[in-house]
């Protein structure tokens, strides 16, 4: 059985473009929640959303079996709601001061941080189980 050196040059590529399909997703739960959180009953969709981006968070690091896949899931969400909560200079705003956008924005935060410490215990409580080998990548 010999080595192939381009077989692990193909699962890298196949893995960088499954972390950026994760962060993408994170990222358009946000952009798409930024819109929706204050639909009626208003402050449960928001939690409802922000309950949605922590299954995110935890089956990405589960599924790809890496702390990596949840940051990347994370940190999209959080990149394109903060982003959309920012003010322009015409005062425009899409996430407002209310109950429902805080609800929103530090509970999703807050669920991006549950998150992440889900995994990461998960991940090593079962590190010297063995199991089988996830894809490389970043935080792997």
């Amino acid at each position: 059985m010999g080595t192939n050196p381009g077989g692990n040059a193909g699962r890298r590529i196949l893995s960088a473009a499954v972390y950026v399909v994760i962060f993408v997703l994170g990222a358009v739960q946000g952009l798409v929640g930024s819109f929706q959180y204050s639909q009626s009953p208003e402050p449960l969709v928001a939690i409802g959303l922000d309950v949605v981006i922590l299954a995110t968070c935890v089956l990405a690091g589960w599924g790809m079996k890496s702390f990596g896949a949840t940051l990347a899931a994370g940190g999209g969400w959080l990149i394109a709601s903060f982003i959309m909560a920012m003010g322009t200079h015409g005062g425009s705003i899409i996430i407002t001061n209310t109950a429902a956008g805080e609800w929103y924005l530090y509970g999703g935060t807050l669920a991006v941080l549950v998150g992440s410490l889900a995994t990461l215990v998960v991940m090593t409580l079962t590190k010297g189980r063995g199991g089988p080998r996830p894809l490389t990548g970043p935080f792997s």
